[in-house]
């Protein structure tokens, strides 16, 4: 598959990368004569993908307040910071305490 500077025969040496941004200004497409690398943005300008002519690609997840709470990579790696809904949850009912677990 061709890249879209391949596509467009673009001329590295003469006007340097190819970017191209969205209507937001956030990066969406970078080329060079080396690779490329396109990322993805949720409507709050978060990137939530990332993906490189190496074929290395990350996903993201925010919560409301925009904070990364959940990434993954193709390498393996990843961070989770995704609330647990039944977590160190009791209740109490009839005065005898019961724990909430995951079924």
């Amino acid at each position: 598959m061709k890249t879209i500077g391949q596509q467009i025969k673009w001329d590295f040496k003469a006007n340097g990368r190819l970017e191209i941004k969205d209507k937001n200004g956030n990066q969406i497409y970078i080329e060079a004569s080396n690779g490329w690398s396109k990322c993805e943005y949720d409507s709050k300008g978060n990137i939530i993908y990332f993906e490189n002519s190496d074929r290395f690609w990350r996903k993201y997840e925010y919560d409301s307040q925009d904070s990364l709470i959940y990434w993954e990579d193709s390498n393996g790696c990843g961070g989770d910071n995704r609330p647990k809904p039944y977590e160190d949850n009791v209740i109490v009912i009839d005065g005898k305490k019961y724990k909430l677990v995951k079924a």
